[in-house]
């Protein structure tokens, strides 16, 4: 059997930048009606070689090759006309108009004297958009939808063009199981029609479920490419990061302290009804369950995010009320948030600055901030957390994401809470900068500090916690103590099978 042509080979490409060989020598194929996976740390060179795909660069040496024809972008544009197609992870809609104008943006149907045809840009938009199985029509504003159906605009725009290329940039990273399934019958469709897919994710799970191949790049080389069933999560780890990562559950070698949070019957209108825990010093307690399970809402109540419609929590035994992140940071609960962008972080600010920003009242010097003790802050984080930045006036924004998230959770750290809410700790981060924030929050909570971890992955909650809390629709399942916890379990606690424990 013939091997299929490659509609897409990149050969030997090299990107520098100042200071900085980004690709050195980079070469893959896509083949028509593959989905191809393209893996390696965050900073190991994929942003780049798909900047340089998309036309955004221009490589230092080497050739694009689109059907067997070398070519040269010079814009998405471009590349759109040649039939490469971006989906990226980071939205890029006009969130004051509708969905048909973000779908055809820049090819808007027209009629007589340049006027918009309206009517058949709907009923375009509205067929592609019934392909999607979602809930919303073309002429809905995107500003109204859900950061999940927003993404599946972006999937739409996709789906406008006869393209030869899709690529996928973590396009799951905000879809429930739901939108997932959905996203991967597109594929399946791209596929039929021998689109080549190229699919960047650090989910593992996805990867094995739905790719042919395997390529994987490490510190802007490329390190090979494998049939996706002759691998398996171990040998993809090996590659990305050079090393063997040991994924055993490790047991808390300390003694637990007191309890330092108590949660009673505590109830928020329809989020999360009567749920009842304790987290106690030295102890890292998951929370586990579907999208909609109530797990973000009740961090957010706990840091007076939402407010409260019954229940009472106690702090070190004593009830108290939280009305505001204000009265929850003053009393020793912080909360690194599920987007660490868009809620934890400043991106076009530095990294001291983002560090220190919710003490600014405290390390004042008359009318100006202490810019020695805003160091001494950075400098004692940076190096307990690890975290891998060139200086404190390095932009945030730059960082890959474990960097980012270390700086978060240094945020937070740096306010002395007796109880740290970390939710989705690990979400956009690579295999090895995972083991890391994992091995930080063992470490945290060996130092005597209570932490929540609220997770979306299996594997994640049952290696990082001591206790884990499974939430269906809402309320508290069961609890489960580490010894006892499988998948099985796990799953049926989630899925409203387990009665309440």
């Amino acid at each position: 059997m013939n091997t299929p042509t490659p509609v897409l080979r990149l050969e030997n490409i090299v990107k520098t930048f100042p200071g900085v060989r980004a690709l050195d020598g980079v070469s893959l194929s896509v083949l028509p009606g593959e989905v191809h996976a393209l893996m390696g740390e965050n900073g190991a060179g994929k942003s780049t070689l798909m900047k340089v795909l998309g036309g955004i660069h221009q490589p230092d040496e080497g050739q694009v090759i689109v059907n067997e024809r070398p070519v040269v972008m010079n814009g998405p544009l471009e590349a759109k006309a040649l039939g490469i197609v971006f989906i990226h992870q980071e939205l890029s809609l006009a969130e004051e108009l509708s969905v048909a104008e973000n779908v055809y943006l820049g090819e808007l149907p027209t009629k007589g004297f340049g006027r918009v045809d309206w009517h058949e840009l709907y009923q375009k938009t509205d067929a592609i958009l019934a392909k999607l199985k979602v809930g919303f029509d073309a002429k809905t504003l995107v500003k109204d939808l859900s950061i999940a159906n927003q993404q599946m605009v972006e999937i739409a725009r996709a789906l406008t063009v006869e393209a030869k290329v899709v690529i996928f940039d973590e396009p799951t990273a905000s879809l429930t199981d739901a939108e997932k399934r959905v996203l991967f019958d597109v594929i399946s469709d791209l596929q039929a029609n021998d689109v080549g897919v190229v699919y960047i994710s650090h989910r593992m799970e996805e990867i094995f479920k739905i790719t042919d191949r395997i390529s994987v790049l490490r510190d802007g080389q490329y390190q090979g490419s494998v049939a996706t069933k002759d691998t398996d999560e171990e040998g993809v780890t090996q590659m990305m990061i050079g090393r063997k990562l040991d994924l055993t559950r490790k047991e808390s070698n300390h003694e637990l302290g007191k309890i330092a949070l108590e949660v009673r019957n505590l109830s928020s209108g329809k989020a999360f009804n009567d749920v009842s825990f304790q987290v106690r010093s030295g102890e890292v307690v998951g929370f586990y369950g579907l999208v909609g399970a109530g797990r973000t809402e009740i961090a957010e109540t706990l840091f007076g995010l939402r407010n409260k419609s019954s229940g009472e929590i106690l702090l070190n035994g004593e009830v108290i009320d939280v009305k505001s992140p204000r009265d929850a940071i003053e009393k020793g609960i912080s909360l690194v948030p599920e987007d660490r962008k868009g809620q934890g972080l400043v991106l076009g600010m530095n990294c001291r600055d983002n560090m220190t920003l919710p003490q600014v009242d405290d390390i004042t010097a008359g009318p100006f901030v202490a810019e020695g003790a805003e160091i001494a802050i950075f400098d004692q984080y940076r190096d307990s957390l690890d975290i891998r930045t060139p200086g404190w006036k390095q932009d945030v924004g730059n960082l890959s994401g474990g960097n980012q998230q270390k700086i978060v959770i240094a945020k937070w750290l740096s306010m002395k809470p007796n109880v740290l809410i970390v939710d989705e700790p690990t979400r956009g981060i690579d295999v090895g900068s995972k083991s890391e924030i994992h091995k930080l929050l063992r470490k945290l909570a060996s130092k005597g500090l209570a932490v929540i971890v609220i997770s979306s992955e299996m594997p994640e909650v049952m290696h990082v916690s001591d206790r884990i809390v499974a939430m269906y629709s809402g309320r508290v399942t069961r609890t489960f103590e580490c010894g006892e916890v499988t998948e099985d379990n796990l799953v049926q606690a989630i899925s409203g099978v387990s009665k309440l424990a």
